[in-house]
């Protein structure tokens, strides 16, 4: 039986039962063996990144072996994450050694977690694959590219975590992989009908010499000795209505002269609302750098990769500069759409050698503004739309999730409930937490934090 809620945090206690390799369920065909990264690619940052799904199961009706299986019959199809990174980090070996897959189980009800789990978004990272946060993701050789890890509650119910090497594959790769998996294992498709993804990004873009090009990584020395923490918003249909009333408030004199997304209008009251909790820690506004990752899938003038694995995003760069930049929320709106709109079209006219090239000058912009300890910097990731929260397994869909391994300032916005109700889950320092999370704005329009 469960325990008490409140003593959850201090209880809860993850046994592994098992560890092993998974490989796929057929030889990968020689002509397939090698497996070539692509430039974008190589704009990724090293770091598995964990992502968490929860499942009701109180007949415990989805066996390991089961998962294990259609884990395997998905991997014949997905074969470079079956594979090793070279050392040159240029190519994939793709010879079947497999990815590692943990079962485990945990001390307390899924009902009495998630009672707590809200408040506490922290604790799902019991749940991330055991040793995912010392993976050393230069020993190429040695480190495969997906960790799983299932970990079964008390009288049912299981969390599922999947942690995958982010220079092999972006958000969108990594949650069609989930997708596909859970239907792999719902439906019983053997591998012979597997096909959901196209592997030429690396040949058409192929990777190349970055000293050339690329200015060298400049978060990595900010990385220490900081702590960061996640809560949990959620926006629901009202509260987006309630968003947007007040941005046409707002812009009587026509500064909008479009329709902004809901994920424009999210992205920009979380933007404002960091901006503030940055002020009113240090006492004076400060630069704020917001990464926003665009999807070229769909968008660029290659249309053969639509369904491309691996990483095809570039991180478009939008800045708020104190005494500059205008602070209303419909100037900040305005901001992000001039910025990603511009990429979007260029994209969809630019030829190859372009693509990179304007990948290459974002990354760079990026870095720049890095450097400076005196700027504030955060990504914004738009995960609607994307299909994990359909990832059925045979258990219906997931109860709850959570996402990263808190190592950066991140928004991740997902589809939440039924409805356009999103969810915001909120990675940032802790020293940033207490003033974000008791902005006006944002205990305005949240509907609830959860």
């Amino acid at each position: 039986m469960g325990f008490l809620i409140a003593n959850l945090k201090e209880s809860i206690a993850v046994k592994i039962m098992s560890k092993k390799i998974v490989k796929p369920s057929s030889p990968t065909p020689t002509h397939l063996q090698t497996y070539n990264l692509s430039f974008f690619d190589q704009l990724a940052i090293r770091m598995h990144v964990p992502i968490v799904l929860l499942y009701h199961n109180l007949n415990n009706s989805i066996t390991d072996e089961l998962l294990e299986e259609s884990l395997s019959e998905t991997l014949t199809h997905v074969y470079p994450s079956a594979g090793r990174i070279n050392m040159d980090r240029h190519v994939i070996d793709c010879l079947d050694q497999g990815v590692v897959y943990i079962a485990a189980k945990v001390n307390c009800r899924l009902d009495d977690f998630l009672e707590h789990a809200p408040k506490e978004i922290d604790l799902a990272n019991h749940f991330w694959p055991q040793g995912i946060k010392d993976v050393d993701d230069n020993d190429f050789a040695n480190t495969p590219p997906v960790f799983v890890q299932v970990t079964r509650f008390e009288c049912g119910g299981l969390a599922l975590s999947l942690a995958a090497e982010h220079i092999t594959v972006d958000g969108f790769t990594n949650m069609k992989f989930i997708y596909e998996w859970a239907k792999v294992c719902r439906l019983r498709i053997p591998s012979t009908e597997i096909n959901f993804f196209n592997y030429q990004l690396g040949e058409i873009f192929p990777a190349r010499d970055t000293s050339r090009i690329l200015k060298p990584l400049a978060t990595l020395g900010k990385q220490k000795d900081i702590k960061y923490v996640a809560k949990r918003f959620v926006f629901d249909e009202a509260s987006i209505s309630k968003i947007r009333d007040k941005i046409a408030n707002s812009t009587v004199s026509g500064v909008l002269r479009f329709k902004p997304s809901r994920v424009e209008m999210i992205t920009a009251l979380l933007w404002r609302t960091l901006i503030r909790a940055s002020q009113a820690k240090n006492g004076r506004l400060r630069p704020c750098l917001m990464s926003f990752p665009v999807n070229l899938r769909g968008k660029a003038s290659v249309p053969t990769l639509a369904n491309s694995y691996g990483n095809f995003v570039v991180e478009v760069p939008v800045i708020f500069i104190p005494n500059e930049t205008m602070f209303e929320l419909h100037n900040l709106i305005a901001l992000i759409r001039d910025a990603t709109e511009k990429t979007i079209v260029f994209s969809a006219k630019a030829s190859n050698d372009e693509l990179v090239s304007m990948a290459a000058n974002l990354y760079n912009m990026t870095q720049e503004l890095e450097t400076s300890e005196e700027v504030d910097e955060f990504t914004c990731s738009s995960l609607c739309r994307f299909p994990m929260k359909e990832a059925d397994f045979g258990l219906g869909k997931p109860c709850w999730m959570t996402f990263g391994l808190r190592r950066s300032q991140v928004f991740w916005l997902y589809d939440a409930g039924c409805g356009s109700s999103i969810a915001a889950q909120v990675d940032l320092k802790e020293s940033l937490m207490h003033y974000f999370e008791h902005d006006k704005d944002l205990e305005n329009f949240t509907t609830f934090i959860n």
